[in-house]
């Protein structure tokens, strides 16, 4: 199971928090009823309290402290689609405010469809909408660049110890690294790309290749002192 996040809906009306820039995933905003999101629903396996009194689609509760949540999942990815506190016996209490919401959309709908919804609620307007999809993508931009160079920094280091290629699978290709220092001067690098990869990323790789050398490079030259 990925890590679950919330809708960009929900992240700025529910939560009333900003939308951070794209090298900060969703999943990793500081918040309580974020971070139980996310423990609560990290292995596929456990079992989750549906909120029954949504019929149109299957929505999870999430509870922290005040706080509570709606979480949809949807390819393997679970989204916090809703999020509000509780308020015990009052109609502002956050299930009971969304049961109230989600039957007022479902006749709003209702109202202007000829085929009308058979269920007795409507909740689809909080479901993860395409500028949610347009952002998880970009997301998996920076992540990838991310473990690219985590992966690189490995890699140099393994090499700077015995001058030797060391090698890394991702999904699709090989990466191999070959760096030789002659004494803290001349310092020689060595890229294997194999496999399938788009062309742009052999030059993103050779990038974050050159860039890991030079503070490989600094780093051992600071250690010889």
């Amino acid at each position: 199971m990925r890590p679950a996040r919330p809708t960009l809906r929900c992240l700025r009306e529910d939560l009333e928090l900003s939308l951070p820039p794209v090298t900060v995933p969703l999943d990793e905003i500081e918040h309580p009823i974020l971070a139980k999101a996310a423990e609560q629903f990290a292995d596929a396996g456990t079992k989750h309290e549906r909120i029954r009194a949504i019929d149109d689609q299957v929505l999870f509760k999430v509870k922290v402290q005040r706080w509570r949540g709606a979480v949809w999942i949807g390819e393997d990815l679970p989204w916090l689609v809703a999020a509000g506190r509780r308020e015990d016996g009052s109609g502002d209490d956050f299930y009971a405010a969304l049961e109230a919401d989600a039957k007022a959309a479902r006749a709003r709908y209702n109202a202007v469809h000829t085929d009308g919804l058979k269920t007795s609620t409507y909740t689809a307007h909080l479901l993860p909408a395409r500028e949610d999809h347009v952002r998880y993508r970009a997301e998996a931009a920076v992540r990838f660049v991310r473990g690219l160079r985590a992966a690189l920094l490995e890699l140099t280091r393994a090499t700077l110890r015995d001058g030797r290629e060391h090698a890394q699978d991702f999904d699709t290709f090989t990466l191999g690294l070959q760096v030789r220092a002659d004494e803290g001067h001349e310092t020689y690098l060595a890229i294997r790309i194999t496999g399938s990869v788009p062309a742009n990323l052999t030059a993103v790789i050779l990038g974050v290749g050159v860039q890991v050398n030079v503070l490989s490079h600094v780093r051992m030259n600071e250690a010889s002192f």
